[in-house]
């Protein structure tokens, strides 16, 4: 997989190159060899291409490779574009090309010197000499367009030398495969860059993502700090698709960010891109209308507020990240003091100084991956300090991001939910121009604030197991965006609309169940969705022209406080152990639902230390939700009677619902073997491993097992159910452990447990840890089969489960015939 995701790469950037040379060559020609909409088009395709194989790598801590892969998709990405809005007619007028692709080739051409200092550095030579040289080919794309002594064919030969060594890397993968590992070419094996990318990994989790995403932030700076410094003549819509491609990756990279369990750098992405598509936005707008947009004051204060203290909690982890930051706090306020700042020297100062930074950050992070040396960022130093606080403490190690309920591969997305709440809650204080519906830039906040990202949260929360705080993030980003399009996107015209009026009557009807769901979820979710209820009254109220004077301003502040309260709250619990900022009880506490304020260990199956770390909480005492071949079970260690007691009034048993025994095979009965009729061994022998519960006579092979005390609360006086489980997880744990005890993990009575979720919904404090494997293979128990009579060739059947009686029949019916 990796040489495939790496030459899939090198080949793409290779096939581009050549693009690119091509167009570079035929450039003093009349007519290119490749027109500019078809060379955008397929510039499109390889950008594409070269994500996948990024993200892809970086599954197994490819982060140079990576790096390099995103860089150019980007930077591709709107290139293409731009070809193909210059092929259609758009760029027209006599330096429009240029000012359009300056910025993007300035960014790119120091993105990729960085990337090739660093890959020369760590011996990364093939990816260094790409990168290098498609920076020179960008550095002179640069000259050629302010002076026309610099020809085109420096471009090409750059791009040429890119080819070269990709065709190069290629032939070297096509030898290693062919001599079977024999020949391998200088720079082109894998295998000592992944063992040594693994000893990195191991040391600790790294997001690979901040690389491309500090350098998706020198881009949409390096816009407007071109223009501030006369580099390019105009802001217009041709540099929109630098701005744009900015945007869509750096949602990418927070959703990336959030796999890679990063929550604070996943949340400051996503506060960029929606930047990022507002800047996209002012220069789009002039299409409609003449004059400059201009931004609601209101919505950049909140955000400086957001950012600073999204600031302040980032230098807990690294106070150099920190005061990066600080650089859009400042620009939010350079922002709210001009308007219409984007096209005035002061925010486009800050911007310069935005691109500077990301440039030094962006080489100290690609640097501390990489390097065994690492660039100092004074993050041990904060930790040292709180680490002498006794109210203060960093939640560290592998439950950090442990989800609510279950196993999950994303971190936490409720700060960024709770944060578009409140940006998107002061876009409504905007009243609009019914003539120009489109001069305030609310459209981005509201679009991408309070509907893209939310919903995006919401997708998240579903992946950690929220369903209810999934369906509400969702439904609100929907609404947000419905709404937001049509009030602010003139939508409505002059006229309001009765059917807008009726489609937010049934948003609240829906917001009704929410709230009556956040009853049984706790105080600050009831008081959120109850406040939005103000929000949607006012969509109600305006869509049918009767918004009162100073209503959204006061509807505003109540729920921008409550979701302020929220993202407060839920930064610092992921930050700090402890609820010093708690989100309150359940208003309606009932068993089993909302699964109590209590949260025991939920531990992934896939990990043989999770197997081990429930091996060692059962025995110490411990019961625990496991997963086998049909429905999860509560288990307790048989030699362990404390926790089969446990285990069995957890359940509150009736004696005709006994609790069962489970072994790993039949080596663990091998001592007691003479205690068993021939037949009955052989019909053990044969049914097992296999979700069939034999009810076998108890006797005295049950000492063997060592249950001791625990023996009176397994099976019935006279008989015990005994399997073995046709499950790997299972088998390994019961060979770590011994004998386990085992009993449906769901109250008497009630339906099978077919998902981890639904284990401690369910029981709730009774059980110590669950180990997660996702929904159950089977939604149908085990098969019980009588064997007390055995003997005499009679078996009957206490349940039919999965397995149907005729199979038990014919398996018995080998051993009986002569």
């Amino acid at each position: 997989a990796e040489s495939l995701h790496s030459s899939i790469g090198l080949l793409g950037i290779s096939a581009g190159s050549l693009l690119l040379a091509v167009r570079s060559y035929s450039l003093p020609r009349a007519a290119p060899l490749i027109p500019s909409t078809a060379l955008g088009v397929l510039l499109l395709i390889l950008s594409s291409l070269l994500a996948y194989a990024g993200i892809r790598r970086s599954l197994r801590n490819a982060s140079l490779f990576l790096s390099l892969c995103l860089t150019i998709s980007v930077f591709w990405c709107g290139y293409g574009v731009i070809f193909i809005l210059g092929g259609q007619g758009v760029l027209n007028d006599v330096g429009d090309l240029r000012d359009a692709v300056v910025p993007g080739l300035v960014t790119f051409t120091l993105a990729l010197l960085i990337i090739a200092v660093v890959g020369f550095l760590c011996r990364e030579v093939v990816l260094a000499m790409i990168a290098s040289a498609v920076s020179l080919a960008s550095a002179h794309e640069v000259a050629m367009l302010y002076s026309t002594a610099f020809g085109s064919s420096a471009v090409a030969c750059n791009y040429m030398i890119v080819c070269l060594v990709g065709g190069y890397f290629a032939l070297g993968r096509i030898l290693y495969f062919l001599s079977k590992k024999k020949i391998t070419l200088p720079g082109t094996d894998l295998s000592k860059k992944k063992t040594h990318d693994q000893v990195q990994s191991s040391s600790g989790s790294v997001n690979h993502f901040a690389v491309t995403s500090l350098i998706l932030n020198m881009l949409s700076a390096s816009v407007f700090g071109c223009q501030l410094l006369g580099v390019t003549g105009k802001l217009f819509i041709g540099q929109v698709p630098w701005l744009w491609a900015a945007g869509v990756y750096q949602i990418g990279t927070c959703i990336l960010s959030y796999r890679a369990m990063d929550a604070l750098t996943a949340t400051f992405f996503g506060f960029t891109s929606i930047l990022k598509f507002a800047r996209g936005y002012c220069l789009l707008y002039p299409i409609w209308q003449p004059e400059e947009p201009y931004f609601p004051v209101p919505f950049l204060v909140v955000f400086s507020i957001l950012f600073a203290v999204l600031a302040l909690f980032y230098s807990l982890k690294s106070p150099v990240d920190g005061l990066y930051l600080l650089f859009y706090v400042a620009y939010c306020i350079a922002l709210a003091c001009r308007p219409k700042g984007l096209f005035e020297g002061g925010p486009q100062g800050v911007d310069v100084a935005i691109f500077v930074a990301s440039a030094l950050m962006t080489l100290i992070h690609l640097y501390n991956v990489k390097a065994s040396a690492k660039i100092p960022t004074g993050k041990d130093a904060v930790k040292s300090l709180l680490a002498r606080s006794s109210f203060l403490k960093l939640r560290e190690g592998t439950d950090l991001n442990a989800p609510y309920l279950g196993y999950s591969k994303y971190a936490d997305a409720e700060v960024l939910g709770y944060a578009c709440s409140v940006l998107a809650s002061f876009a409504i204080t905007v009243t609009g121009d019914p003539q120009a519906p489109l001069s305030a830039v609310v459209i981005p906040w509201v679009v991408v604030a309070g509907g893209i990202l939310k919903v995006l949260g919401g997708s998240v929360a579903f992946a950690r197991g929220k369903t209810l705080e999934s369906s509400a993030f969702i439904l609100y980003g929907v609404l947000w965006i419905i709404w937001g399009l049509t009030r602010y996107g003139g939508l409505y015209g002059t006229t309001r609309s009765f059917h807008a009026a009726v489609g937010i009557i049934a948003f609240m009807l829906f917001n009704v169940f929410v709230v009556f769901c956040t009853l049984f979820l706790n105080i600050a979710w009831f008081l959120y969705s109850l406040t939005f209820f103000l929000i949607t009254i006012s969509f109600l109220l305006d869509a049918i022209h009767s918004l009162p004077a100073g209503y959204d301003i006061a509807a505003t502040l109540i729920f921008g406080l409550v979701s302020f309260y929220c993202f407060l709250s839920a930064l610092f619990n992921s930050i700090f152990e402890g609820s010093h900022l708690p989100m309150g009880r359940p208003i309606v506490q009932l068993s089993g639902v909302g699964g109590g304020t209590t949260r025991c260990l939920h531990l992934p199956a896939r990990k043989a230390s999770s197997v081990k770390r429930i091996a060692d909480i059962l025995k110490n005492g411990g019961t625990c939700g496991i997963p086998t071949d049909t429905v999860y079970v509560l288990v307790a260690a048989c030699n362990r009677p404390d926790a089969v007691e446990k285990a069995h009034q957890s359940k509150r048993q009736a004696q005709d619902r006994p609790m069962s025994l489970w072994i790993s095979s039949l080596k663990q009965l091998e001592p007691a073997k003479h205690l068993f009729t021939p037949l009955l061994w052989d019909f053990m022998e044969a049914a097992w491993p296999s979700p069939i519960s034999l009810v076998v006579p108890r006797g005295e092979w049950v000492d063997f097992l060592g249950m001791k005390d625990s023996a009176k609360y397994v099976g019935t006086p006279q008989s015990v159910a005994i399997r073995i489980p046709d499950c790997s997880v299972t088998t390994h744990l019961i060979d770590l452990v011994g004998p386990i005890v085992v009993t449906s993990a769901n109250p008497t009575g009630e339906a099978d447990t077919t998902h981890h979720n639904q284990v401690y919904a369910k029981l709730g404090d009774k059980v110590d840890a669950v180990l997660c494997a996702g929904p159950s293979p089977e939604n149908i128990a085990s098969t019980v089969v009588d064997c007390t009579k055995i003997d005499s060739g009679n078996i009957g059947f206490f349940r039919v489960g999965i397995v149907p009686k005729s199979q038990v029949k014919s398996t018995l019916i080998l051993f009986l015939l002569p």
